[in-house]
């Protein structure tokens, strides 16, 4: 069994996170495992600031994505195909109408 939270946060998961993360999903976004997040804390030396809220850790998602080089959010959190054109709105109508008739 690995000790992992699951597979490691992709760079556009993690500019879709909510204002603050669980310690779960900020240990995948470190690619170290809970337990591993949990020591780090204890030791008051987990890469970014802690809060603790209630009986739970939560990480201010604002933190994080400073603390893995992110500092900025793009417009796009995918990548966009050079090759093919994005669809106008009209587009999209013409061809809903070409397909019905």
């Amino acid at each position: 069994m690995s000790g992992r939270s699951g597979p490691p946060l992709g760079f556009a998961e993690a500019l879709d996170l909510p204002l603050s993360v669980d310690l779960r999903t900020a240990a995948r976004a470190f690619g170290i495992c809970t337990a591993t997040a949990y020591k780090l804390i204890r030791l008051g030396v987990f890469p970014c600031p802690v809060l603790r809220v209630g009986g739970r850790y939560r990480i201010p998602t604002a933190y994080l994505l400073r603390t893995l080089g992110i500092e900025e959010r793009p417009v796009y959190a995918v990548p966009l195909d050079d090759e093919a054109p994005a669809a106008r709105p009209h587009d999209t109508h013409s061809r809903a109408s070409e397909v019905s008739a």
